[in-house]
């Protein structure tokens, strides 16, 4: 949906300015810190800002060297919106903001905007090699970022959750499947006991009333998330099940009902979206997973037999 008005706020979006809470006497310097001050004042922003801020962690490099108008067009917001959102959050303008983006985007990728222009600049038009370069370049970028963006205490405690269900269900559709797919398929053959939600027959669910709190549920959802994950995943979360997410903004609804959340913002080329980084921490969590049973397997068995010889 798209604000309505002139490029200053209009009569509707001035009553939402005057609930944004009051900006914080310093504003952040670094991307990591901006992050977590969004995410503690999301729940207190007008609608039309917090539609700017998830347009923002989800798309950081955009932020970094986009134009006010254009930017705004990518949110659905007018470009005054921009401005205000930047000013809620203590910064004079949105180019004092945007110098935050920047400095993350050169922090994580050396010439950053001279490769992303090129990237922009291929021509995909019956030029295989260069569609391929592209989706390539796309892949690598996702998984480099995601390696240094990755919450790795929020990690840990998810191989802990799986580690410990005795079952571990899971769901993904449309464009999550494959990771789904795979997830399950690397689990089984890895040996560890798993149950691919696949809502055959419309039974999903029925599936879900099958699983038991000592179990888990592992999630993947993407915007624009699917509204089958999200029933599933809030069924399973009113029975006390442990639900671990995959999902891409901190402002998915998979969240609201995720014990552990991990966040995977893939990059894109021409609009077709990478799966690599999504891949990495599928497999990633499914050998951790594995290897932690046999870890505490071997301790368990250690344990007992020493309580044997004593």
């Amino acid at each position: 949906m798209q604000d309505v008005g002139h490029d200053f706020a209009g009569a509707g979006e001035t009553d939402e300015v005057a609930h944004v809470a009051a900006p914080p006497a310093e504003t952040p310097r670094d991307f990591r810190t901006l992050r977590a001050l969004i995410l503690e004042r999301r729940d207190g922003l007008p609608k039309r800002l917090i539609q700017v801020a998830e347009f923002a962690l989800q798309h950081p490099s955009e932020i970094a060297f986009g134009r006010v108008a254009e930017l705004a067009r990518q949110a659905g917001v007018q470009p005054s919106t921009m401005i205000r959102f930047a000013q809620a959050l203590g910064y004079s303008g949105f180019s004092d903001l945007q110098l935050v983006f920047q400095s993350h985007a050169r922090d994580r990728w050396p010439d950053y905007n001279t490769r992303l222009e090129a990237l922009q600049g291929g021509a995909i038009s019956g030029d295989v090699a260069a569609l391929l370069d592209g989706l390539v370049e796309a892949s690598c970028n996702s998984t480099i970022s995601f390696r240094q963006s990755v919450d790795l205490v929020a990690l840990e405690q998810a191989v802990v959750v799986l580690a410990a269900a005795r079952t571990i269900h899971i769901v993904g559709v449309r464009r999550a499947f494959p990771v789904a797919i795979y997830l399950t398929y690397a689990l089984q053959k890895l040996g560890a006991r798993c149950d691919l939600i696949d809502q055959l027959g419309g039974l999903g669910g029925r599936q879900v009333d099958l699983i038991d709190p000592e179990d888990a549920l592992l999630a993947v959802s993407f915007t624009p998330y699917a509204s089958e994950t999200l029933s599933i995943t809030r069924a399973a979360f009113d029975r006390g099940v442990p639900v671990i997410g995959i999902t891409d903004s901190p402002f998915s609804p998979l969240v609201q009902t995720a014990s552990v959340w991990l966040e995977v913002a893939e990059s894109d080329y021409a609009g077709f979206r990478s799966l690599a980084a999504t891949f990495a921490l599928a497999t990633t969590l499914a050998v951790a997973l594995v290897s932690r049973r046999s870890a505490t397997g071997s301790a368990q068995d250690s344990s007992d037999q020493t309580k044997r010889n004593e």
